[in-house]
């Protein structure tokens, strides 16, 4: 996936499923499981699909449709409709979840899709990336998007960005990856130790009662996720599950446990 005009091999598949499951019980684990790999393979004659037809040009200016909403995506930003990552994660923000005065942290925010949808819900919400490219991306989404008064867009690496502030929801579409990344597109796929330090820094970062929804991949490692928040003693549960031909995305609710 590093460099390049590599596509992740989700692109443009279809849906097949989309289920919501009930937290499970404090005793049984969460797990993130792989795909078998027969679905891998299609994976892969997909994204040689999309190379031969010229759709796996990542790094072209777009303009691209989420719902009613319209995002400009600029080069090196992570495309949240070709994945369809950051498309799913913010479908679920709906007023059921978003209240009017909750405090919403967008981490990674990418093209501001998530930050956008939060914002026409929420009292406030801080935007972070720390590709500087992303950060005017966003900050466009929100103009165009007639959101710009609630949304704080800031250029840093995950909680630095935000010292001693606290929310009510965070939001999370991590690098699935691990490794260095090769540039600053190939960040939103790739990291050393971004669950090692989201994980750790948590809990300092959320309101009594708050949570984050992280977006895992079948397609990464997302089980190195999940050790990394039992390990901080959080608590995990599956909030929504869609799967593709070639892979599965979960959405966790983490939180931490209650005293």
């Amino acid at each position: 996936m590093a460099g390049g005009n590599v596509v992740h091999s989700l692109a443009g598949a279809g849906t097949n499923i989309v289920m919501m499951t009930p937290a499970p019980q404090s005793a049984q684990l969460v797990t993130i499981a792989p795909v078998p790999w027969i679905a891998r393979l299609i994976g892969k004659a997909m994204a040689l699909g999309y190379r031969l037809t010229g759709k796996s040009r990542y790094d072209n200016f777009r303009i691209e449709r989420v719902q009613d909403m319209h995002f400009i995506v600029l080069p090196s930003v992570f495309n949240p409709k070709v994945p369809r990552t950051g498309d799913f994660l913010a479908s679920l923000l709906d007023s059921t979840r978003v209240r009017a005065d909750t405090a919403v942290l967008d981490m990674g925010t990418g093209s501001g899709v998530c930050a956008v949808a939060a914002a026409r819900l929420a009292r406030r919400v801080v935007a972070v990336d720390i590709n500087a490219q992303a950060v005017r991306c966003a900050g466009i989404n929100a103009l165009l998007n007639e959101v710009q008064a609630k949304i704080d867009v800031r250029q840093g690496d995950l909680f630095t960005a935000v010292p001693g502030e606290r929310f009510d929801l965070i939001l999370f579409n991590p690098p699935f990856l691990r490794g260095a990344p090769s540039d600053d597109r190939d960040r939103a796929w790739r990291a050393s130790d971004v669950a090692e330090r989201f994980a750790a820094g948590l809990g300092t970062h959320l309101k009594p009662g708050g949570c984050a929804w992280v977006l895992l991949s079948s397609f990464g490692d997302g089980d190195h996720f999940v050790r990394e928040f039992y390990k901080h003693r959080l608590q995990v549960a599956v909030l929504a599950e869609r799967r593709f031909v070639n892979e599965r995305l979960t959405i966790l609710k983490v939180s931490p446990h209650a005293h």
